[in-house]
């Protein structure tokens, strides 16, 4: 018959055990935070200092962090740009994706993504001052501009269906990009001036971006 192993033993294996569970969920939480405040700190900074203001010891220091902390997790700054990016678009697409989910037109696709773009919810709002901080930062580092544009590239795929979903027409192939800049254009116009651009010209112009045969009436 096998040794039995005596209870004290087992009891004592059992709380080491769930000692180091507790330590190793501590631990995984620690770096969880520490993960987002640096997120969050490197995204308040590169929108209002930039990319290039923005040092590693400053985005630490305002995370309350040491810049140790930014090389363990995103191997540097640009891997923390990244990060940012990946972070902001996942969201972006999650409260696009819910607002579409309901749409019953093209028109109103177009329009949930005006509103999440010109007007985003509160909490939202540095986002446009970001994405013009990334885009210039991509434009003059070249691995920037290939994540970038690798992101952005399913975005123009998806719009360019949206046309054959919902219109039945066959979109002009780059008109999901062309849609992109457009959007982002007109967001810029409307924050320099609110009165500039109304939602339904916006709504008419992401038309005929996506579908050019489209007349504005």
């Amino acid at each position: 018959m096998p040794a039995t192993v005596p209870s004290a033993f087992r009891t004592l294996t059992e709380i080491h055990g769930d000692r180091y569970v507790l330590e190793v969920t501590s631990q995984q939480r620690r770096r969880a935070e520490t993960r987002t405040r640096l997120l969050d700190a490197a995204a308040d900074l590169f929108a209002t200092r930039g990319i290039d203001g923005s040092s590693i010891d400053a985005i630490a220091e305002a995370a309350d962090r040491t810049s140790g902390a930014v090389y363990d997790h995103f191997g540097g700054k640009e891997g923390l740009l990244f990060a940012v990016l990946e972070r902001w678009l996942d969201d972006v697409a999650v409260v696009i994706d819910a607002e579409v989910s309901t749409a019953t037109t093209l028109d109103e696709v177009l329009a949930a993504l005006w509103r999440n773009v010109a007007s985003p919810p509160p909490g939202r709002e540095r986002w446009i001052a970001l994405e013009h901080e990334l885009w210039s930062w991509a434009a003059r580092h070249a691995s920037a501009s290939e994540h970038l544009a690798r992101r952005y590239r399913a975005a123009w795929s998806e719009l360019e269906g949206a046309a054959s979903r919902w219109e039945g027409a066959e979109p002009v192939p780059g008109s999901g990009a062309a849609v992109v800049g457009v959007l982002l254009g007109l967001a810029m116009m409307r924050r320099v001036d609110p009165a500039a651009v109304d939602d339904g010209l916006a709504v008419a112009v992401l038309r005929s971006a996506l579908i050019p045969r489209t007349v504005l009436r």
